[in-house]
C-alpha cells in the first residue's frame, strides 16, 4: 500500500511518536508510506532520519497551506489511501477535496464532542474510518453521533526496550544527580493544567515527611513549567525536584526512574505510562479516562479514584515501602505491554483497517 501520512503538529507529543511507529512500522512491513509534516519540527526530521518520504509545509497558515499541498501530491502521485494523524491534518485533507479521490481515515486522540458546526460535522462525515485510541475515546465519537461502522478502536503502543541492567540504571541516575539511597518518581509529559503535574509536586513533601529520599523528575516542557518551579520553591522542595526540559531521548528517565507517576485526569490513553510500564516501572495513575483498561489496580500498577494529594501520597508511599509489591506490579506492567501494546501491534492493527477500507471500495 502507498499511504499518505498528515501529521501538521509543530511539536513533538504522544501522537507524533505514534505517527513515527506507524510510518516506519508500515515501512519495515513493505509498504510506501510518504508523510506530509511541517517543515523542520520533530517528527520531520526523525522521519527523514528513518527514510520515510518526507513532503513539508511552512509553520504559516498550515491547514490552507497543506490543503494547496495535498492537491498537488494527488495529482503528481498515486495513493492508495490517506491518514490523517490529528484534526488539523483532518481540516487540510477536507479542504483539499481528499474524500472525493480515496479513502480517508483519521486518528482520534482526544475525548471531547467533534462539535456541532457544520464544518465539524461534514469534516468527520467524510472520512472512511475514525480510529480511536481507547474505548473512551470512542464512546466520546459515538455520542456525538458518528455511526459505529466508522469508529475502530487501534490502541496505541510502545516499543519493549531492553530490560534496565544495574549498570545502566546506575550510570542513568548519576546523570540526574541521583544517589543509591534515594527513590527517584518520574513523570514525562508536557507541561500542561491538565496533566496533573501540579498534584504531584504539592504531594511529595508530604511523601518526603516519611521517606526524606523521595525525589520527582519532570521531563517535558511547556507553558506550566514556570508556575511549577514556583510551587517546587514555594514548598521549599529544593532539588529534590528535577526538571528536565524537552528531552530528545527518553530512555535517559525511564531508564534512571523508581516508580512512574501519572496524575493526567480523563486522559484519552496516555502514552508515556504505556512507555513506563513497558520500561518494567511501577505505576501510580488516576483511574479515569482510558487509564483503567490497561492498568489493572493492585496487579499492573496503583490507581487512586481521583487526583487527590491524600490518595496520591498513600499510594507512593505503598511503593516506597514495599520493594516486593513494587517488582511484582513492574514485571506484570511490561508483561501487559508485551502482549497488547507493542508498537508492533498498534502497526498491524492500522493495517487491518485500512485494509477493510480499501477492500470496502473496492466493492462499490
Amino acid at each position: 500500500m502507498k499511504v499518505l501520512f498528515v501529521d501538521l503538529e509543530r511539536e513533538w507529543r504522544g501522537g507524533q511518536s505514534q505517527a513515527l511507529l506507524t510510518v516506519t512500522g508500515l515501512r519495515s512491513r513493505g509498504h510506501d508510506p510518504h508523510l506530509l509534516a511541517v517543515g523542520g519540527c520533530p517528527l520531520a526530521q526523525r522521519a527523514e532520519d528513518a527514510g520515510v518520504p518526507l513532503h513539508v509545509v511552512g509553520t504559516g497558515a498550515r491547514r490552507m497551506v497543506a490543503a494547496h499541498r495535498l492537491r498537488r501530491l494527488l495529482t503528481q502521485q498515486k495513493f492508495d489511501l490517506l491518514h490523517a494523524n490529528e484534526p488539523h491534518a483532518l481540516t487540510a485533507a477536507w479542504m483539499a477535496g481528499v474524500h472525493k479521490k480515496l479513502p480517508l481515515v483519521i486518528s482520534r486522540r482526544v475525548a471531547y464532542p467533534l462539535g456541532k458546526s457544520l464544518v465539524a460535522r461534514r469534516r468527520y462525515e467524510s472520512v472512511d474510518r475514525v480510529l480511536a485510541i481507547s474505548r473512551f475515546v470512542a464512546k466520546s465519537v459515538l455520542d456525538s453521533g458518528l455511526p459505529a461502522e466508522k469508529v475502530e478502536i487501534v490502541y496505541d503502543g510502545v516499543e519493549l526496550p531492553p530490560r534496565v541492567t544495574p549498570e545502566v540504571r546506575e550510570s542513568a541516575r548519576q546523570n540526574w544527580g541521583v544517589h543509591k539511597e534515594e527513590m527517584l518518581f518520574g513523570c514525562v509529559g508536557y507541561l500542561l493544567p491538565e496533566k496533573g503535574q501540579e498534584l504531584v509536586v504539592r504531594t511529595l513533601p508530604s511523601v518526603r515527611s516519611h521517606f526524606p529520599g523521595a525525589r520527582l523528575l519532570l521531563a517535558g516542557d511547556g507553558p506550566c513549567r514556570s508556575q511549577l518551579e514556583a510551587q517546587v520553591r514555594e514548598h521549599g522542595l529544593g532539588k529534590s525536584v528535577i526538571f528536565s526540559g524537552f528531552i530528545n531521548d527518553v530512555s535517559q528517565v525511564y531508564s534512571a526512574l523508581d516508580a512512574f507517576v501519572f496524575p493526567s485526569l480523563a486522559e484519552p490513553l496516555g502514552t508515556s505510562l504505556l512507555a513506563a510500564m513497558a520500561w518494567g516501572l511501577p505505576v501510580v495513575a488516576v483511574a479515569s479516562g482510558g487509564v483503567p483498561e490497561y492498568v489493572e489496580n493492585g496487579v499492573s500498577g496503583l490507581l487512586v479514584t481521583h487526583p487527590d494529594l491524600q490518595l496520591f501520597s498513600v499510594a507512593m508511599l505503598r511503593l516506597l515501602n514495599d520493594a516486593g509489591l513494587a517488582n511484582r506490579l513492574g514485571a506484570a506492567a511490561r508483561d501487559t505491554i508485551q502482549k497488547l501494546f507493542t508498537a508492533d501491534r498498534m502497526v498491524g492493527n492500522t493495517i487491518k483497517v485500512y485494509e477493510a477500507v480499501l477492500e470496502k471500495q473496492r466493492r462499490r
